[in-house]
């Protein structure tokens, strides 16, 4: 494999030969100037640059560094830039960061603590690209808004596309948050109804005084308020598509109604006489155990069988194996770019604890999560804390003690501290709110201690920490 290009934008020649030894893994280009560093960045497209803020013609200044940043980030927005200057002080540092570079280092470099900064932020680079990748391809189910390479769940889609071509009822079992609605709207779509309207109502959301209106629709004067005759969702779904989501949760005195309905198509309104007939096909979904309540008689066990000639059990998030980091990947890269937020990923344990954890929620969960982690993110990876999951944490087993929780609150939090001030004690503590030295207590309790001191930045300096 070629070695990515690292683009070297520094006037010191001692320092560019340097760095050309210093830095094996990468093909080294080198630029004295903004006009050259310009040129080789459009011709040459670096994966990564180093810029130093004093360039000729103001080898003294930052305005030409400043421009040539300015530059770099119009040719490649997604192009990480470290800057390293001997001239800036912490506010121009900062700024720098402000408007879009990478991270930063002091002149003179610790070669090392530079090669470890120009690696992650490769390392981020080719991760972002692969969330790009993923979010432009093609899905490889053949239902729109199913993402999947999961063989069982690949079955269940194909099925759903031969059940589409036909008129039979169907019903859809599994968790909530699986894609029951997403199935039901490709049922629709994908077969000959797909012209003709597709109708949901949610059984479950629904007032039971209200739901017999809304499903079969009422006449003018039939209650207290209706003031004219309204057309139920039924009678809304004719030539289309009727989907009752959580169907489960129908009240028993309105099976009946329904029974009738599905057998012969006809139906009439709250306080009519007229029958209605329409043209409709019946999708229901549940995430409860039917059959169990047909049993126990709290569910008809003929209305079960008209809605059940088809049945597809959706297989929860758990059981679809590496679909969980195909997906979190897919929301990463929507929501990054919907917020105009630059993460590029998720940290190793954010990974291992999202492949270890149940969803109960499924993939509604999982989008939700991403969604909250993208917006509250401190830095271009998403960490476990930020997905608000444990490495290793289930719902079921974690420790729900509350001194416990308050513990490992505070620890994360502190350690989040120093990972903003870069181990600098002082500022972590102005970060807390706490002096110093209660932060010293609280890193011995937590059992934080570095193995030496950590820079202290009581001077205002802003260094990189070193390795």
């Amino acid at each position: 494999m070629s070695k990515p290009k690292l683009l070297v934008v520094e006037d010191d020649l001692g320092l560019c030969a340097q760095y050309r030894w210093a830095f094996p893994a990468y093909r080294v280009l080198v630029a004295h100037d903004r006009r050259q560093a310009e040129a080789t960045a459009r011709r040459e497209q670096p994966a990564i640059t180093l810029l130093d803020l004093g360039l000729p013609p103001d080898p003294e200044g930052i305005s030409e560094g400043f421009a040539t940043l300015a530059i770099l980030r119009a040719i490649s927005p997604d192009m990480p830039v470290i800057v390293a200057s001997g001239q800036g002080d912490r506010e121009n540092m900062l700024r720098a960061l402000r408007v879009g570079a990478y991270d930063f280092c002091e002149k003179p470099a610790d070669l090392d603590v530079l090669r470890t900064v120009l690696d992650r932020a490769l390392r981020l680079r080719e991760l972002e690209d692969e969330n790009h990748r993923l979010a432009a391809a093609p899905r490889p189910s053949p239902v729109a808004n199913i993402i999947t390479a999961d063989e069982g769940m690949l079955r269940i889609c194909r099925m759903v596309e031969r059940l589409a071509t036909v008129n039979a009822p169907v019903l859809l079992l599994g968790e909530s948050g699986t894609g029951k609605e997403a199935l039901a709207r490709a049922l629709h779509d994908m077969g000959p109804r797909a012209p003709r309207p597709f109708v949901a109502i949610n059984c479950a959301a629904i007032p039971e005084a209200l739901l017999e209106s809304e499903l079969f629709g009422h006449e003018r004067g039939a209650f207290t308020g209706a003031v004219k005759q309204m057309t139920g969702r039924i009678e809304q779904a004719d030539g289309g598509t009727l989907f009752l989501d959580e169907v489960g949760d129908l009240p028993q005195s309105l099976q009946a109604k329904l029974l009738r309905f599905l057998q012969d198509q006809v139906f009439e309104r709250v306080g009519g006489r007229l029958a209605v007939r329409v043209d409709v096909r019946v999708v229901s979904a549940t995430n409860q155990p039917l059959e169990a309540q047909a049993g126990a008689g709290k569910f008809r066990g003929d209305l079960l069988f008209r809605l059940n000639p088809m049945t597809v059990r959706v297989p929860p998030l758990r059981e679809r194996g590496d679909d969980i980091l195909l997906l979190a990947r897919w929301f990463l890269a929507r929501y990054s770019q919907e917020f105009q937020r630059r993460v590029r990923g998720f940290e190793d344990a954010a990974i291992q604890a999202m492949m270890a954890y149940s969803w109960p929620g499924n993939v509604r969960e999982l989008g939700n999560r991403v969604q909250r982690a993208v917006l509250m993110a401190a830095g271009p990876l998403i960490s476990a804390a930020e997905l608000e999951l444990v490495p290793g944490a289930d719902p079921e087993t974690e420790n729900l003690d509350l001194r416990a929780a308050r513990g490992r609150a505070e620890r994360e939090t502190i350690s989040r501290a120093l990972a903003r001030s870069h181990g600098g004690l002082s500022t972590a503590a102005r970060l807390l709110g706490i002096s110093r030295p209660t932060l010293y207590g609280l890193l011995a309790t937590h059992g934080l201690m570095p193995e030496r001191d950590p820079p202290d930045d009581r001077s205002g300096d802003h260094r990189s920490p070193r390795s």
